[in-house]
């Protein structure tokens, strides 16, 4: 993608101006995404992203710079247009290279460009017909598929010189159930970092469109959630967004920083219940949030940040970690060459605890059982969030006696988790995209089933 003396040169243009750092980020990128809506193909589109981002460090501040001419010429010209923002100063000799490939195509088994568009259309079309054999009140079914495959090159004035190959594929559906009066809607988003070998071994489309249509079904004939402070158990999976978004965007070095997240400078001190562990973790093999080498070319890392409810670690990357004084942890990340990276999650889940699951439940009385989860927002400086509940279930003496729908968990990160007092044995992780400050990138959330004492229930 570029060669060793060319990189050399546009470095040493990019901090001739003063500059302590210098970056290069080069990225081609092929997707493909296909749209099946009320069972007819509506859509089948291809794109090719080229393009490379200079970033230059003057202190503790960055300059960034991005151009799709990658040519030598190019380059120079987006390395000078990056080094003109620096105000002088001693400046940085770059290091001589080590180049390595942290690329591993050995286990893409089916690279998802060598299959045509027509079998990845079947999938959509068994997803869709399962979906709509749920029941006659299933009316609309969509289905979309997507894969990329992205290479980058990642070199810098500290020797690094890495490439990496990104290989990521993935199914979405989602379902609505009417009874001619009222809509609910129901979803099943699976994917991973894999090849077109995901419907062999981890995801069925058939299975997908069932979930989606089942919930759906379920919430349209529930009863409206009761309001009020009750226990709530979540379930595992996608329960862990409200750890991604409540406490987990509040662990990263864009808030920490800039003093702008309760956890700040809480390192060392308890900050959750001693059944919660935490960990961020980018080298689970095929999950969707992992990757070889960060977008900064440093090896990713399994990094504890919750360890029996002391806070261990936060997710830094090479900027923050100058503001910090703490050495990055593999974790910067951004969308694309348009986007200068910073300190992001990968695969982020609570860990598997020792309490039994159906326990939670019948020792919990009355409260809601949240089965699966919805989007919702957060705000990292107050770890204050609003999350809908997707699918959920009232309890009663410790019995699950109905559906609710129109549910939403409220609170603040910090409370919620000290407030977990029970951690179920089984971990399971789900798929997101998560949009911050480097753009929206894939991302796990997870965890086992918790059991939170008492939260905040909006109803309708």
């Amino acid at each position: 993608m570029l060669d060793r003396n060319t990189a050399a040169q546009v470095l040493e243009r990019a901090v001739a101006s003063g500059g302590d750092f210098a970056e290069i980020f080069l990225e081609d990128k092929r997707s493909q995404g296909l749209t099946l809506r009320s069972g007819r193909l509506e859509s089948v589109r291809t794109n090719r992203s080229h393009g490379a981002g200079i970033r230059v460090f003057d202190g503790t501040r960055a300059i960034y710079v991005y151009t799709n001419d990658t040519g030598r010429d190019g380059l120079l010209r987006c390395a000078e247009q990056a080094a003109a923002a620096v105000a002088g100063g001693a400046g940085c000799k770059p290091v001589g290279f080590s180049p390595w490939s942290a690329a591993r195509l050995e286990e893409i088994r089916l690279l998802p460009t060598d299959v045509k568009a027509a079998r990845k259309a079947e999938k959509l079309r068994a997803a869709d017909a399962a979906a709509r054999a749920v029941s006659p009140e299933i009316v609309q079914v969509n289905c979309n598929y997507m894969d990329s495959v992205q290479d980058v090159l990642i070199c810098n004035t500290e020797g690094v010189f890495a490439a990496d190959t990104r290989v990521r594929s993935r199914l979405t559906v989602s379902a609505v159930a009417s009874d001619g009066h009222e809509n609910q809607t129901g979803s099943d988003n699976p994917g991973a970092s894999m090849g077109f070998e995901l419907f062999d071994e981890r995801v069925d489309p058939e299975k997908s469109g069932r979930k989606a249509a089942e919930i759906a079904r379920t919430m349209l004939h529930a009863e409206n959630c009761p309001a009020g402070v009750f226990p709530v158990v979540i379930d595992g999976g996608f329960g862990g967004v409200i750890f991604h978004e409540a406490c987990g965007h509040s662990l990263e070095a864009t808030s920490v920083a800039y003093g702008l997240s309760e956890f700040s400078g809480k390192l060392g001190q308890q900050i959750a219940a001693p059944c919660v562990s935490a960990v961020d973790d980018g080298t689970i093999p095929g999950e969707w949030g992992s990757l070889h080498i960060d977008d900064e070319g440093m090896p990713t890392t399994r990094l504890v940040l919750i360890e029996n409810g002391i806070l261990t670690n936060y997710m830094i990357d090479k900027l923050g970690g100058r503001r910090m004084n703490m050495a990055p942890t593999g974790s910067g990340r951004r969308e694309s060459y348009a986007w200068a990276p910073t300190s992001r999650m990968r695969n982020t889940y609570i860990c598997a605890g020792h309490d039994d699951e159906a326990e939670m439940i019948a020792t919990m009385g009355t409260g809601l059982y949240a089965k699966t989860m919805g989007g919702g927002s957060v705000n990292p400086a107050t770890g204050e969030f609003n999350f809908a509940v997707m699918e959920g279930y009232w309890v009663e003496d410790g019995k699950i006696v109905r559906p609710v729908r129109g549910a939403s968990l409220i609170g603040k990160g910090g409370e919620v988790l000290r407030r977990i007092d029970r951690v179920g044995r089984t971990m399971t992780m789900a798929q997101g995209m998560c949009g911050s400050a480097s753009g929206s990138i894939p991302t796990n959330v997870g965890q086992p089933m918790i059991r939170v004492s008492s939260l905040t229930v909006g109803g309708k």
